[in-house]
């Protein structure tokens, strides 16, 4: 395959950005796209060029990292997949491809395809956890968890935390990111203790740094876990809860 790349270069945070456009030859459909950027970097190299800078770990659709704009959608056009995952038969010979960082106000560039996704962080520090001692552990059928709240929390969890959600949302929302770290704790027994301060805590970071969802629904689309807006909706629920039973707690005081 031959294609050529329209790239997005950027020295820092505070440089202008330009597409840069790269002639890629002889690539196998058999490659992921993480691959065939390292054998366009590979040739940039060997050329005395600065090669594209990406973000990238595990490339195995776990760690979230390898986030791209790829066309125009977040991770590329195939569902539920991870830029890692993403082969190049998935392209036609020929093709011209834009590849992006994030686009998203709270993700700034920190060069070129790779971008500063620390308020995700923030978000998971603020509640994302659970600090109850629960001493040793205690035997497993004491605390019987029904088979559906173990599959939503397992859902929940699957999130990678890559931000796709983010970048995809039109008002660069993160209720879909938020609401699966909330849940993954809040369904379970051992997250109860904290489940009201904890969404409000996480609820309330979130609010500093992204934009408020209207229901676009782009995010769920543009997950690589395919995380359900259900999500969304038990949080919102969560957090309305959580505000009156403070207001209970301040008037019995």
């Amino acid at each position: 395959m031959r294609l050529t790349l329209r790239v997005w270069r950027q020295d820092g945070p505070d440089d202008p950005g330009r597409f840069e456009e790269h002639d890629a030859p002889d690539i196998s459909p058999d490659m992921s796209f993480l691959e065939m950027l390292d054998v366009v970097n590979e040739r940039l190299n060997d050329q005395g060029r600065e090669p594209i800078t990406f973000d990238h770990d595990c490339r195995e659709g776990i760690c979230g990292t390898c986030s791209l704009m790829i066309n125009g959608r977040a991770h590329g056009p195939e569902k539920g997949t991870a830029t890692c995952q993403l082969h190049m038969r998935t392209f036609s010979d020929g093709d011209v491809i834009t590849i992006e960082p994030w686009r998203a106000a709270a993700f700034p560039v920190i060069r070129d395809l790779m971008v500063d996704r620390s308020p995700l962080d923030r978000i998971v520090e603020a509640g994302g956890y659970v600090t109850v001692n629960t001493g040793s552990a205690p035997e497993a059928n004491d605390t019987p968890v029904p088979k559906e709240v173990a599959d939503a929390a397992m859902d929940a969890a699957a999130c990678i935390g890559c931000g796709a959600c983010v970048a995809a949302c039109p008002n660069g929302a993160a209720q879909l990111f938020t609401s699966a770290k909330v849940a993954h704790l809040n369904l379970l027994p051992q997250g109860q203790a904290e489940r009201w301060e904890r969404v409000v805590a996480m609820v309330e970071t979130m609010e500093e740094y992204f934009g408020s969802c209207t229901n676009h629904g782009e995010c769920m689309e543009a997950c690589p876990k395919e995380i359900s807006l259900d999500f969304i909706a038990l949080m919102n629920r969560d957090y309305v809860r959580a505000q009156l039973t403070q207001r209970r707690l301040q008037g019995q005081r």
